[in-house]
């Protein structure tokens, strides 16, 4: 933390010498040590930022975030860029595309990997991988490490500090850490255990089964290595990735429900299974400098809008660490982690990810060929399935990460509410069901008050939904003919003074029962526990429906069903 008033770092948020608030937030910057050849972290506002702790020679500004090229990737880089074990001996690091060897800046722009056969590169690696070692790597790294142990302190007493505060409510067994197998979450679970003092902790890991085989096999060897540890692993054992993606499109940029469907929703099912309605706090690896939209999340979050799931409070002690700083922490503490890093990725999720930048395609291209054969291609496929001219040209430039709607899919046709107002009652509307009413059906109903048969009127299969409060009759359903629609369903709102808002909602429901692709979206919003996927049809725990309708409100879900955003079409 900094206080601005003494221009000085501190441990504490109210500094002790002018009692001022201090900022979390600190700018740090990357400088270079020319005569010990080591990146050193300073702050950008400290007196002594231009000398070296080891040497005390001046120093200069170098960037503002730094990842280390372990010497898997340098001999890539070699292999791109110049002849096999040229930097061998030299210190290599990097930031984004660009890399410095020993301090000097070297871009490698994408279309250096474009001139480079994955399949040759392969060759080359294998043919030069027994010589490859890690002796000059191990020398500068300790010489990084000692140089920024000032920078390491700070960091681990800091994060140390705010989980134990975050946590001196909560009871050990409702304390959980996100594990995702990346680096940040690494961090996060070593910074955790060792605050607490606790090896006994739950981790969530969330598998989507789209991780890289590294995760996989990182995961595996964190598991025997913390034998104590309670892990679980969050999984949809009822969707086929590319089935989904044949159905509904594949993922892309502004339209990524994968997410939902293989990430949060099966978390939300691991917490449900746990916890039921009690309080959670958990731990994880983001941080601000990740991306501009979690630049705008708090370091401790549990704010309904902001948390991807319910029933949870969320912080993260790494919130303000930057890239170097994680692999300061990881590498000084000498923490096992994840091979994916030692290859060249610096960030680690799904492998087909859409927001992987083409380095990280060009990685995959080399280390998961099949894989990403295999999906590029499905994309083609896909790109010819929905009508694109050049699907090649589609695919491999990109364009495809930039979908957005369901032109082209069949699919499409179930988001469209398809309505008209009845002509023999006021407040009454038929809509077009793409399946006949049934129980399924009416059990959408629940969010809006008691279901009851029993006063429907029998002769036309008529079912009321009876207000839980006034037990007033507010809404009445009945199967309906109509010309136009194989099915439809008749529903009219009563003794309520917004009928239209009443109907907007209701039309929501009408939409999850049309289009309703067990995205587990539905799941995780809700915060008591109320929905789930049952017997293949999204179903709501009467019992457990606290009837807050966040389910049905275009702040929490936009036209009420996720599938509208991803299957929309411009009419």
């Amino acid at each position: 933390m900094w206080c601005k008033i003494c221009n000085r770092e501190t441990t504490n948020e109210i500094c002790e010498l002018c009692g001022n608030y201090t900022e979390h937030n600190t700018p740090y910057q990357v400088y270079w040590c020319n005569s010990c050849k080591t990146p050193i972290i300073k702050s950008a506002n400290g007196i002594d930022r231009s000398i070296c702790p080891l040497c005390g020679a001046e120093t200069a500004y170098l960037c503002v975030d730094l990842r280390p090229v372990f010497p898997e990737e340098r001999l890539l880089f070699e292999l791109l860029t110049a002849k096999p074990f040229e930097y061998i001996d030299k210190t290599v690091w990097a930031s984004d595309n660009r890399y410095y060897i020993d301090g000097v800046s070297k871009v490698v722009p994408i279309s250096i990997l474009k001139k480079h056969s994955p399949v040759k590169i392969i060759e080359q690696l294998v043919k030069y991988k027994d010589k490859n070692n890690y002796y000059y790597f191990n020398q500068y790294i300790d010489k990084f490490i000692k140089a920024n142990v000032e920078r390491f302190n700070y960091i681990y007493n800091e994060a140390t500090e705010f989980i134990k505060k975050t946590a001196a409510t909560y009871p050990r067994e409702n304390v959980v850490i996100s594990f995702s197998g990346g680096k940040d979450s690494t961090a996060t679970a070593d910074l955790t255990i060792s605050a607490l003092s606790d090896p006994s902790l739950v981790h969530i890991f969330g598998d989507t089964t789209l991780e890289f085989p590294f995760t996989i096999e990182y995961v595996k060897r964190y598991r025997e290595n913390n034998q104590k540890a309670i892990f679980k692993v969050a999984r949809n054992k009822d969707q086929n990735f590319y089935e989904v993606c044949d159905d509904i499109g594949p993922p892309s940029r502004v339209m990524r429900w994968c997410c939902s469907m293989f990430k949060t929703g099966p978390i939300t099912r691991v917490f449900n299974s746990l916890y039921q309605d009690t309080d959670v706090l958990t731990f994880y690896g983001i941080r601000k400098n990740e991306s501009v939209s979690r630049s705008k999340y708090n370091r401790v979050e549990d704010n309904a809008e902001s948390i991807k799931i319910q029933k949870q409070k969320v912080a993260s002690p790494i919130f303000y660490w930057k890239d170097i700083d994680v692999w300061l922490y990881i590498l000084s503490r000498k923490i096992d982690f994840n091979d994916a890093y030692r290859v060249g990725y610096d960030r680690v999720g799904c492998w087909c990810c859409p927001n992987n930048n083409e380095r990280a395609q060009f990685l995959s291209r080399i280390y998961m060929p099949e894989k990403s054969d295999m999906w590029r291609k499905f994309l083609i496929n896909f790109a010819i399935k929905i009508g694109k001219q050049d699907a090649e040209v589609y695919v491999d430039s990109g364009k495809w990460k930039a979908r957005q709607g369901g032109n082209g899919l069949t699919a499409a046709e179930d988001v469209k509410i398809k309505y008209t107002d009845c002509t023999t009652e006021d407040n009454a509307k038929v809509y077009r069901l793409n399946r006949p009413v049934d129980d399924n059906f009416l059990n959408l109903l629940i969010p809006f008050g008691k279901i009851s048969k029993e006063l429907g009127r029998k002769l036309i299969n008529e079912t009321i939904i009876l207000d839980l409060k006034t037990n007033i009759p507010i809404i009445s359903v009945q199967p309906f003919f109509h010309d136009g629609y194989n099915y439809a369903v008749k529903i009219k709102t009563m003794n309520i003074e917004n009928h239209d808002e009443l109907q907007r909602m209701i039309s929501y429901q009408v939409r999850k029962f049309n289009a309703c692709r067990k995205c587990l979206k539905c799941e995780s919003l809700c915060r008591h526990g109320a929905i789930n996927i049952s017997n293949e049809e999204y179903h709501i725990n009467d019992s457990k429906c606290k009837r807050c309708k966040m389910c049905v409100t275009a702040k929490y879900i936009d036209g009420g069903c996720l599938m509208d955003k991803y299957l929309k079409t411009k009419e």
